[in-house]
């Protein structure tokens, strides 16, 4: 293929990427795409664009120059035993992301801080009927993970007045005006004390794998909201159910599970302290991916390695 001309593989095991060809046609007219089911001949293919790629496809293909992620994260690509390590695994990047999951953890901790759930059921039985008001200033959320939507997300919420903390496994050189910081294995006990809301955004690591837990959960104070933006992974969703049994937790916000999409018949559906949503806190737009995918190839081409290159060993 040409470097005008790049042949780029849409490739996931959960999702149709046909969605990204209308972007792609207008970055690139005339470009040659594949998909999943109809690869062709594998040694045309210069990008593979993935989410939840199918193991082992991506060492099948002889070319291959550049694999990019549709989102920020990485570890559904790194999940892969055999990926092949010289090719460079790029993260997405988009402006309308950040905002997105602003909005989404926004909505998500005044949802329960507001006591929202219960207004909606008292309006549908035509009842006036006041919860407490806690003033925003009252309610500790802390923030897991001060990457780069972390720290937009613990940005927000100070300004909108919340009590604001963050945690990092390593220290941050600079926070935003209203955020605390707390940093490492000896800072976490005092990032969980007191906290009203957790909010995890960490990036999927062997160290950060199973972090939701029970003895995480124990250092909450009780009747905690935790609210999961991360990835299913890292919740232990028995050990879920066990604190909100228990009231330790007293109720959950979950963007994404284990398991994607999630059984119909799985506990969370019918418990009623949480609220499941499909993977939908936000999404990089298909332009973007278009965009970042194949100035990233250009890049690589031109023997340079991209900003939004990740590692293996980070995981990010």
């Amino acid at each position: 293929m040409s470097a005008a001309q790049p042949c780029v593989a849409l490739l996931s095991q959960s999702l149709d990427m046909r969605y990204l060809v209308p972007a792609f046609e207008a970055a690139c007219p005339g470009i040659d795409w594949r998909v999943r089911d109809d690869l062709r001949d594998v040694a045309d293919i210069d990008a593979a664009v993935c989410w939840q790629p199918p193991q082992g496809l991506l060492n099948t293909l002889p070319n291959l120059q550049l694999i990019q992620s549709i989102g920020a994260g990485v570890d559904h690509i790194y999940a892969d035993a055999t990926l092949p390590e010289h090719v460079p695994v790029c993260r997405a990047v988009d402006t309308d992301m950040t905002a997105g999951m602003i909005a989404y953890v926004a909505w998500a901790v005044i949802n329960r801080h507001r006591h929202f759930p219960d207004y909606v059921a008292n309006s549908a039985q035509g009842l006036w009927r006041e919860s407490p008001i806690v003033p925003p200033g009252e309610h500790r959320v802390g923030v897991a993970g001060l990457g780069r939507l972390g720290m937009a997300v613990a940005q927000a919420l100070a300004t909108l007045g919340y009590a604001v903390h963050g945690w990092s496994r390593s220290p941050k050189d600079r926070l935003p005006a209203g955020v605390t910081g707390h940093h490492g294995a000896a800072g976490l006990p005092d990032f969980l004390h007191g906290i009203d809301t957790l909010v995890c955004l960490l990036p999927l690591t062997d160290e950060t794998r199973g972090f939701l837990n029970t003895t995480l959960f124990a250092q909450l104070p009780r009747g905690s909201h935790l609210i999961n933006v991360g990835r299913g992974a890292h919740l232990v969703e028995a050990d879920l159910l066990a604190a909100l049994a228990s009231g330790q937790l007293a109720a959950a916000t979950l963007d994404t599970t284990h398991v994607e999409p999630l059984p119909t018949d799985h506990a969370f559906w019918r418990d009623p302290r949480i609220l499941v949503t499909p993977h939908i806190a936000t999404r990089t737009s298909a332009t973007a991916v278009a965009r970042q995918t194949l100035a990233n190839l250009n890049l690589v081409r031109a023997g340079q390695m991209p900003d939004t290159r990740t590692t293996r060993a980070n995981g990010y």
